[in-house]
């Protein structure tokens, strides 16, 4: 029971760290089940056409969500970060 405790805490210390990691994992999921709800009203449009279209969107969602997070954090580590170091420094 503890190495469940040990997984689940260190799954939510990442999503502390980056938390565009589950937006990311909650979009996919979210576009999947969409368009797998769709499926049954995809008329005339093949099997194949369909899955692509939402592997396509999928991974699309993640991809932006990754390089949005990448964005974050070099803002945090070279924007956010040297202002407050400057602050610290200043007060001597």
């Amino acid at each position: 029971m503890s190495t469940y405790e040990e997984n689940d805490s260190k799954f939510i210390r990442k999503a502390k760290e980056n938390p565009f990691v589950p937006i990311g994992m909650a979009g996919f999921l979210a576009i999947v089940g969409y368009r797998l709800w769709k499926l049954k009203s995809r008329g005339d449009t093949k099997m194949s056409v369909h899955l692509i279209h939402m592997r396509v969107a999928a991974q699309g969602f993640v991809v932006g969500a990754m390089t949005v997070g990448v964005l974050y954090s070099m803002y945090r580590e070279y924007v956010v970060k040297p202002a407050e170091e400057q602050k610290a420094v200043k007060p001597k």
